[in-house]
């Protein structure tokens, strides 16, 4: 239901588009608004074909991503990427795909959407893997030589995995973990 939803209000955003007033935004197209639909799940499910590499990650990242980013993911005027690790327990938590991040899924999921920001949706599900590789690499999480793609990403254990709990709410299905 809440696809359709988003299809729907899609639909209208695209009839409507920005006003010209401002001078900015621009009506979505009907790609733009099929892939809305699209979700990936922690399991994996909604993954594209394709794969990427550590190597290819960082000649991505460089050309695509380190301009926020920083060269290292250290951050710069995006958000840091890496580090963090033992910090979500502390006074001041750095909250990173290291440190926070539950599912190398959702990373790949975010990257394909919204990077690079002034570009959202620019890469290809081989490079995105690939951009996911090079920052799961910098993390420590996964190796030099390591692959990603739709069999393997989901595979990858993320350091707080087991942080986040079932929402206890019965109107959303979960139960609680006790």
């Amino acid at each position: 239901m809440w696809k359709l939803n988003l299809v729907v209000l899609a639909a209208a955003t695209t009839l409507a588009g920005q006003s010209p007033k401002y001078g900015v935004g621009r009506p979505a197209t009907p790609e733009q608004i099929r892939n809305l639909g699209v979700a990936i799940s922690p399991d994996g499910s909604g993954l594209p074909e394709g794969s990427g590499t550590v190597v290819a990650g960082r000649e991505i990242f460089k050309a695509r991503c380190s301009k926020c980013h920083g060269e290292k993911a250290e951050g710069a005027v995006g958000p840091t990427l890496v580090g963090g690790q033992r910090t979500l327990a502390t006074a001041k938590p750095l909250k990173t795909v290291g440190s926070y991040w539950p599912y190398a899924t959702t990373v790949w999921d975010y990257v394909n959407r919204g990077m690079p920001f002034d570009q959202p949706g620019l890469l290809k599900p081989a490079e995105v893997y690939a951009v996911v590789a090079y920052i799961l690499n910098l993390n420590g999480i996964i190796g030099n030589d390591q692959v990603m793609d739709a069999k393997s990403l989901p595979k990858v254990k993320m350091p707080n995995r087991e942080g986040f709990v079932s929402d206890p709410r019965p109107d959303v299905g979960n139960k609680a973990k006790h």
